[in-house]
Formats: C-alpha cells, sequence, structure tokens
C-alpha cells in the first residue's frame, strides 16, 4: 500500500473528500517526523512503537577498494510491532 492508496481508502470510509484525507495523512506524517527529529520515540498503542537503537563506531571495508575505513556511530531508527499486531498478522 502506498500514500495515494491510504488516502482514497480514508476519504471513502469516512466519506470525505480525497483532498481532506490527503491533508489529514500528510499532518499525521509530518507530526511523526517533527517528533522524530527531534530524539522522541513514538508509541501508537496496538500498532507498534518507532524508536532510536545506538549503533557504534566500527571499522568496515570500502567494497571498491578493499580499504579499511572507520565508520562513525549514529542513531537508527527501527519499528516494533505491537504484541496485538504481531497476534493479528500471524492469525492469517
Amino acid at each position: 500500500m502506498i500514500k495515494a492508496d491510504l488516502v482514497n481508502k480514508i476519504a471513502k470510509e469516512m466519506d470525505i473528500s480525497k483532498q481532506d484525507a490527503e491533508l489529514g495523512v500528510s499532518h499525521f506524517f509530518d507530526i511523526i517526523k517533527e517528533a522524530l527529529m527531534c530524539g522522541e520515540e513514538i508509541e501508537l498503542r496496538g500498532f507498534g512503537s518507532f524508536r532510536f537503537r545506538k549503533r557504534e563506531a566500527r571499522s568496515g571495508r570500502n567494497p571498491r577498494t578493499g580499504e579499511p575505513v572507520q565508520v562513525p556511530p549514529k542513531k537508527v531508527l527501527y519499528f516494533k510491532p505491537s504484541k496485538l499486531l504481531k497476534n493479528q498478522i500471524n492469525q492469517k
């Protein structure tokens, strides 16, 4: 499913215009992005959570040259589905 499919489904099920549904979906994603950019974790009960993990600095290799390179530490965003969502997915 892509964003346009989500907008169409919301517009149809809520009996609103596609423009209004698009605005709502865009606002929802903008709020999530803003919170993540500020370093906040997001928890949507019954759906899952977006959290950060810290990756330590490590040494790696350049795949083209084989030279060793230092990979800096970074934060990685990951999604953890809720237990309810996992159970619903596994029932199908």
